[in-house]
């Protein structure tokens, strides 16, 4: 027959386990009443200070479980550990309620557990997965030391990619939200540490993008480095949240909206005369929050017009067009061909104190010191025709528009243009010819095109050779084939080839060159402008002026030993 309680009241209040052993008669109910209280003052569990001084030993306390509640035993030291699925319940829920996930078959979970009266962590699992769990018993011991050994594990993996601290500072402008992750898990030491770390090595490698991707069995990080994405660390899945979070927080977005995309800016201070601009942005997935940050380095932008890369007569031609007191300037490429950078660069060569200089991006990349930018907001009704309209009211000598994606965007910058206004912007296509039709089929009257539009560029970025290269046997007939002149192969010269070395982590290219096709409008090709000519004949006329194709542009980088002919070939078409 079952123990009677001497005080209903006080017995009440005991957990399942210690009913269990009271009943059973392994504990009398003073034992009982004096663990209990002693678990709530050390605020730990029953089961622990049961087995630290109620004379029951861990093995004799399983074999009891199983017996009196029906549930299966296992010995975790027979079972093998690398069956066990990773993630299947977050590393909060498994270390705060003392629970592993053994296995998964179909909807069930077999879940290893020493206390099977602690319902609330069955619950809490049941609710997580939307699983049925099947509790099975273990020794308290052996359970805490597997939980401790996933702790450490994941620990030291952190610990292990950190290495040494690095001292930066971030600028936090929302200080309520960095209040908030100060007191909360997000400021969780070796997670902070951890970010720093990737962000630096990022800056060092000379990365634009870093990619925090999570997946069911791996979280990654990667750097886009020369154009190319690189893995560059797995740390432990149960930290994407923090980091993500963490991330959230300097970039100031909302760290409980996790169903939408999210886009924030965060500033990385290197030192006192260098500061980092980072542009992030999340993406719900499958598994968790992609995150993506571009690299926004303002001293990209200050390199100066030589270290582009264009060769001396486009370089000529570039500098006379931006120079003069009116017109337009388009610069053309697909993304990540180096627009933005080339774009600034101009706008460095032209910022003067007598200068006026304003820009409608989206968003404002890298800050320039004396350059008036905007950032357009289409929620708030601060599009690009909006904020052009309104620079023309504010005494501009040089307009910058992002990206012309409309025909009323396009109207207005080239009435800007032709009323006494530098305007330099960007567009989307493959080369400079088929730019020109490409605003007439936007729907942009030819003579306006004609009498605005000074100069193309059109451009590519290409890897250049590390200084670990190597003179490369090409035959002849493959060289003209890729579009060199037969008298241009006169043995003065020889291509090189990609080796790969430590400097440049084994891949044989180290930076990136820039690849141009620089076609300014002269008075033939405003004829055949407005003629409604298409863009083989603009570009015909443009050959026969000598301007090079973006090919042509790109074998001359070959004939200098600047990159490979493969390189060439891959990022041009002919």
């Amino acid at each position: 027959m079952a123990a009677v309680l001497p005080n209903p009241a006080s017995g009440a209040a005991l957990s399942g386990l210690a009913r269990a052993l009271l009943q059973a008669g392994r504990l009398s109910a003073q034992q009982a009443e004096t663990l209990h209280k002693q678990a709530l003052t050390e605020k730990t569990g029953f089961i622990d200070v049961l087995l630290k001084g109620g004379g029951i030993d861990a093995r004799s306390l399983a074999l009891f479980c199983a017996e009196t509640f029906g549930y299966p035993m296992l010995e975790l030291s027979a079972f093998n550990l690398g069956l066990i699925p990773e993630k299947i319940i977050d590393a909060k829920l498994m270390q705060g309620q003392r629970v592993v996930v053994l296995a998964k078959r179909a909807n069930k979970l077999f879940v290893a557990i020493s206390d099977p009266t602690n319902t609330q962590a069955l619950d809490q699992i049941k609710f997580q997965t939307e699983s049925n769990v099947e509790p099975v018993i273990v020794q308290h011991d052996s359970l805490l030391k597997l939980l401790e050994s996933y702790s450490k594990s994941a620990e030291q993996n952190l610990n292990d990619l950190i290495g040494d601290d690095q001292d930066i500072m971030f600028l936090e402008e929302d200080t309520t939200a960095a209040a908030d992750a100060a007191s909360s898990e997000i400021d969780d030491a070796p997670v902070v540490k951890f970010l720093q770390k990737i962000l630096i090595d990022a800056i060092n490698q000379g990365a634009s993008d870093i990619h925090f991707e999570p997946f069911e069995k791996f979280f990654r990080i990667r750097y886009r480095v020369d154009g190319i994405l690189r893995d560059v660390a797995q740390p432990p899945l149960s930290i994407k949240e923090k980091l993500v979070s963490r991330i959230k927080v300097l970039s100031r977005l909302d760290i409980s909206e996790k169903r939408v995309p999210q886009d924030g800016r965060m500033k990385l201070v290197l030192s006192q005369t260098r500061t980092i601009d980072f542009r992030v942005s999340t993406l719900p997935t499958l598994f968790g929050e992609k995150t993506v940050m571009r690299i926004l380095d303002a001293t990209q932008a200050q390199m100066g017009i030589d270290a582009l890369g264009y060769d001396p007569d486009q370089k000529e031609t570039l500098l006379a067009a931006i120079q003069r007191p009116y017109g337009m300037v388009l610069v053309t490429g697909p993304t990540g061909s180096g627009k933005t950078v080339s774009l600034y660069t101009c706008l460095n060569v032209l910022n003067k104190p007598g200068i006026n200089i304003s820009t409608a991006e989206d968003p404002a990349e890298i800050n320039l010191p004396g350059v008036n930018q905007v950032n357009v907001n289409d929620r708030a009704g601060l599009t690009f025709p909006v904020a052009l309209k309104a620079f023309l009211r504010q005494d501009p000598d040089i307009i910058m528009v992002g990206e012309i994606r409309d025909l009323e965007t396009a109207d207005i910058a080239i009435k800007a243009a032709q009323t006494g206004h530098m305007v330099f912007s960007t567009l989307h296509t493959n080369d400079a010819p088929s730019t020109l039709t490409r605003l007439m089929n936007m729907g942009v009257a030819p003579f306006n095109i004609a009498s605005s539009v000074i100069l193309i560029t059109a451009q590519r970025l290409a890897r250049r050779l590390c200084n670990c290269k190597q003179a490369a046997v090409i035959l002849d007939e493959i060289l003209v084939q890729a579009g060199f002149n037969e008298d241009e192969l006169d043995g003065t010269w020889h291509p090189y080839k990609p080796v790969g070395c430590e400097r440049c982590s084994g891949s044989g290219y180290k930076g990136r060159v820039g690849i141009y096709q620089i076609m300014p409008i002269s008075e033939e090709i405003e004829r055949i402008i407005l003629a409604n000519g298409t863009a083989p004949e603009i570009e015909r006329q443009a050959q026969s002026e000598g301007v090079r194709t973006l090919r042509q542009s790109g074998l001359q980088k070959v004939k200098q030993g600047l990159t490979s002919l493969e390189e060439v070939l891959g990022c041009t078409n002919e």
